[in-house]
């Protein structure tokens, strides 16, 4: 099982870089520093709504004696004109306005009649109401100091400081930054194309009607779903019957689309177990190394497996076994680091800790496989979830963890404690 990922993780590499617009890249690993060219904010600017005045001007003020000044206009965001403070004068001003000239503080409105003559406002009067509130006079009842309620020029970042490293995954505040400092594309590795393809003459899709013998694709759901939630680009073929040549020519097809694809079915030993004989020998003889290899591995459930490279571009394919459980521990194992290591992600596998096996009686395990038993995890403890048979879907869907029990363990006692894999 060791060598099988090694081999998967010494063959993928990081994506070549593309330049892409923020949202576009959302997701994805940076691969240059990004160094501030302005500064944010671009200007001292007003953190409340109030008046911006002199100091001098409210020193002392209270409801008692109120400071009155002359409102000599209105300073909005974005609003090219500007009024400048003189002596014994302010400006009405918004949240995030420039803040005017000779201004030194600003008086959020609660310390103000808002200009109507009585008790301390709750609040400003619309501008395009009342016309007033930008012109008369204001009462001050408290003093603010020098830069109150100011954001200063620069107060966030400077021209010349690193914005963010090369190797920064791009969440949600990290385009936000890009963005505010005027960055409206970037470099990074992109997200991986994953295209998923279920084999068996027996799936159909849900909504169809089932008839004898019939069963509905599940995996091919399940795999597009977990490798959208590895950081991929997902498309989902569906099922292909059990026939070499049809699944080698949508495998073909689907190349143009894929960085990496994912097979589920016809690995083992059957007589129709058709990614075997469609893949076997589709490697490229002047490219060593090519071509999918088919192995047995010492673990349960997953025990059939295949990995290599196909198509003149030698795009990596991963072979998983047909049973739902055992694609879905296949893929945590081996599909989701390849995934993250494509996409240039810094943390390839999902986190590991140490739990207190909660059971009613002890649990065997085959000698000579490492064994993954799905589980709920809380506080410290694992509880198992249904029992080890591979085609358990419904146990696997409220679990949220694999406990691990190694290839050289037979029986775990209740107390025990093991290695668990954290899958959410």
């Amino acid at each position: 099982m060791t060598e099988h990922l090694e081999d998967i993780l010494g063959t993928v590499r990081a994506l070549e870089p593309i330049e892409l617009q923020l949202l576009d890249a959302q997701g994805c690993v940076l691969v240059e520093d990004i160094t501030v060219s302005l500064s944010l904010p671009p200007f001292d600017n007003s953190s409340m709504d109030g008046y911006a005045v002199r100091t001098a001007d409210v020193e002392g003020a209270s409801e008692e004696f109120p400071a009155v000044l002359t409102v000599v206009g209105d300073a909005a965001a974005g609003q090219a004109e500007q009024y400048t403070v003189g002596a014994g004068e302010a400006v009405r001003i918004m949240t995030g306005a420039p803040l005017p000239p000779g201004a030194e503080a600003v008086v959020p409105v609660e310390w103000t009649d808002g200009g109507t003559g009585g008790g301390p406002a709750a609040g400003m009067n619309p501008h395009s109401a009342a016309p007033e509130g930008a012109s008369g006079e204001v009462r001050v009842h408290r003093p603010a100091p020098a830069r109150a309620h100011v954001r200063d020029k620069g107060s966030d970042v400077r021209p010349g400081d690193l914005a963010l490293k090369a190797g920064t995954v791009l969440g949600p505040p990290q385009i936000a930054l890009l963005a505010a400092i005027g960055r409206g594309t970037v470099r990074v590795h992109p997200r991986p194309r994953v295209v998923v393809i279920s084999t068996g003459s027996e799936l159909i899709q849900p909504d169809e009607v089932l008839a004898p013998g019939q069963i509905y694709d599940s995996n091919s759901f399940a795999m597009t779903a977990a490798a959208r939630d590895a950081g991929a680009i997902a498309y989902r073929v569906g099922a292909v019957s059990d026939d070499a040549e049809e699944l080698r020519s949508t495998i073909e097809d689907s190349l143009i689309r894929a960085d990496l694809i994912i097979t589920t079915g016809g690995v083992s030993v059957g007589a129709y177990d058709v990614v075997k004989e469609a893949l076997a020998h589709v490697g490229d003889e002047d490219e060593p190394g090519s071509g999918v290899e088919f192995r047995t591995l010492a673990m349960q459930p997953g025990k059939p497996q295949g990995f290599g490279t196909i198509g003149s571009e030698h795009t990596p394919l991963l072979a998983l076994p047909g049973n739902p459980v055992s694609s879905y521990v296949s893929f945590e194992l081996f599909v989701r680091p390849a995934i993250r290591a494509l996409a240039g992600l810094p943390d390839l596998h999902r986190p590991t800790v140490r739990a207190q096996l909660v059971l009613d009686k002890a649990v065997t395990s085959p000698a000579g496989r490492r064994q993954f038993l799905r589980a709920r995890h809380n506080e410290g403890t694992a509880t198992l979830v249904g029992g080890s048979g591979s085609h358990l879907i419904a146990a696997l869907a409220h679990a949220d963890a694999l406990v691990v029990i190694p290839e050289d363990v037979t029986s775990v006692e209740p107390g025990a404690e093991v290695e668990v894999v954290l899958l959410g």
